[in-house]
């Protein structure tokens, strides 16, 4: 049976949340950042109102949302973040990350969307698994989550999240999905990324100073310290070879290649620029695919560039994601 706790926050909670400023410059104009003295005492006070209310109410999204939670096929408590209604989108985050670094994104589609954020086994609010944190079990989870849900949904992975998404693909098939969101991770096609082969022995070395290292390069945008530390403490929540095993999955580059270009679905694939060249192959090859660089933004992008992220979601999700047929509305479309 499934728990539901609405998620609830004292004003000294509020007051410090601790999501990044550029989510807090889309809300309007009179930011923290932006403030400047006021030449009237009215309009003075009018700003510090409209402050204390942004810092209060301004994660709308964040303030309706429910903490759901569910039972893994083994047993495993796994959280999710749910709001809104209509068409459902599902986010599943990268290594080590929370479901709540989807923040800007639950706030923008939570007015016309069902949206739900994925905790994977031993991140967020979920879990911490004694074992289980392989690609297979995780895609496993992926699946799992989807019966909860109980719609078909547009599933979009980041980092970590883009291979389990395609491996998700691989155990179950496409039929509970109406779209893929592939967010800034190679997906086997050429040219291969270049990667750090010292990260997992500094890793065990000295995870805090390398763990807090990832963090920070994962944005181009300056971010609050308060947010940094928040996803650092979140990363070193899961036990350090649990971590390490995520990243030492069994498969070749070819097995995420064939697994991208399989999917029967619409496909989105928005990349920084360092998986340029597999974007614009992945487009040659697949030309009724979609893309989108982000030249300036890290890998982070859709926190880095959060509202033209939204919009290319957005775009995605009106002009190729159609609901699929069912008994209600199959007479709408003969």
């Amino acid at each position: 049976m499934v728990q539901v706790t609405p998620v609830a926050r004292t004003q000294t909670q509020l007051r410090t949340l601790p999501w990044p400023r550029n989510v807090w410059r889309a809300a309007g104009p009179t930011t923290i950042d932006s403030m400047t003295p006021i030449p009237t005492r009215l309009r003075c006070h009018a700003v510090l109102l409209a402050v204390i209310a942004l810092l209060l109410f301004g994660s709308i999204a964040s303030a309706r949302a429910e903490s759901r939670y569910f039972r893994s096929s083994d047993g495993v408590r796994l959280h999710y973040l749910e709001v809104g209604q209509g068409q459902t989108i599902v986010f599943v985050p990268g290594w080590t990350m929370p479901a709540k670094i989807w923040e800007p994104q639950i706030r923008h589609f939570a007015n016309s969307y069902r949206v739900i954020a994925f905790d994977p086994r031993g991140q967020g609010e979920s879990e911490i698994a004694r074992d289980g944190y392989t690609i297979d079990r995780r895609a496993r989870d992926i699946a799992e989550l989807l019966e909860q849900v109980g719609a078909p949904v547009v599933l979009v992975g980041w980092s970590l999240g883009v291979l389990e998404s395609l491996e998700y693909v691989n155990l179950v098939g496409t039929d509970r999905l109406m779209g893929l969101v592939l967010v800034d991770n190679s997906i086997g096609e050429e040219p291969p990324p270049v990667s750090d082969p010292t990260f997992l022995k500094r890793l065990r070395e000295n995870r805090t100073a390398t763990t807090e290292r990832f963090v920070r390069g994962m944005f181009r945008t300056p971010q609050s310290d308060m947010f940094l530390r928040q996803l650092m403490t979140s990363a070193r929540g899961m036990p350090l070879e649990a971590s390490v095993a995520l990243l030492s999955y069994p498969y070749p580059r070819q097995h995420w290649k064939e697994l991208a270009y399989r999917t029967d679905k619409p496909v989105l694939y928005v990349v920084s620029e360092r998986f340029r060249g597999q974007a614009e192959n992945f487009k040659k090859n697949r030309p009724e695919g979609h893309i989108e660089i982000f030249e300036k933004a890290g890998h982070a992008l859709f926190v880095d560039e959060a509202e033209r992220f939204n919009q290319v979601l957005g775009d995605f999700l009106v002009n190729d994601v159609r609901p699929p047929i069912t008994e209600n509305n199959k007479s709408k479309t003969q």
